[in-house]
């Protein structure tokens, strides 16, 4: 399994040991902060491959650092929390989580969706420099995104997304491909993050057109329009 530099974010000492027994158990590499200033100063010295983030910290909340973490980093993130509220779920996706673990869970259940995100690939498997759909530009080693000459910032897991979809332009793509595509054929969540990250990538390319790009096909999946 891939050695990840992990930096848990995290007030609760129970917890914290639970969770960096886990990770020196996989042979990770692992740093603790208690507090988002802590977290903050941590992550401009040395930036993480993985972030496990608490919701409730006592210097503010963990999806405002969810949230300038996607800004600024493509490190992946799992979210660690006692809330099991779905909207709470759906705003950390929104915000850029990559997975979301309720409290209290088992060594054994985190362990695993740590091992299926770190065997996800970071960069896509790609064997173009450069795909054009009459306009829509998706240069996949530059990771980079255009439409009508103007560029479109996306997150890692929206760039990904976009690439699966433009790479097979006649074809559509369920859930279930998008999931093993993107999140890898271990992830352990529902495909209910397939659709809120689609809803994202959607707002940021209709910031730049009025184009429809993605389309949604009821009861299978997801394809472009072409």
């Amino acid at each position: 399994m891939q050695e990840l530099d992990v930096l848990v974010v995290e007030d609760s000492v129970e917890f914290t040991q639970v969770v960096v027994s886990v990770l020196r158990q996989s042979n990770h590499r692992v740093r603790t902060a208690t507090t988002i200033a802590e977290a903050e100063q941590s992550m401009a010295s040395v930036p993480p491959d993985l972030v496990i983030l608490d919701l409730t910290l006592p210097d503010g909340d963990g999806l405002d650092l969810c949230r300038s973490i996607r800004e600024t980093s493509n490190a992946y993130i799992i979210m660690l929390t006692g809330r099991d509220d779905e909207v709470d779920k759906v705003v950390g996706f929104r915000l850029g989580a990559d997975d979301y673990v309720t409290k209290p869970f088992s060594p054994r259940e985190l362990g695993a969706r740590i091992e299926a995100m770190a065997r996800r690939p970071r960069e896509p498997k790609v064997d173009v420099p450069e795909r054009d759909l009459d306009g829509l530009v998706i240069r996949p080693l530059a990771r980079e995104v255009e439409i009508g000459g103007a560029p479109v910032e996306l997150t890692r897991i929206e760039f990904d997304l976009l690439d699966q979809l433009t790479a097979n332009p006649r074809q559509v793509l369920t859930r279930a491909q998008l999931l093993e595509a993107v999140w890898g054929e271990n992830w352990y969540g529902d495909d209910h993050v397939v659709d809120v990250h689609i809803a994202n990538l959607r707002k940021k390319l209709a910031g730049v057109t009025d184009r429809k790009i993605v389309r949604t096909v009821r009861g299978v999946g997801y394809g472009i329009v072409v």
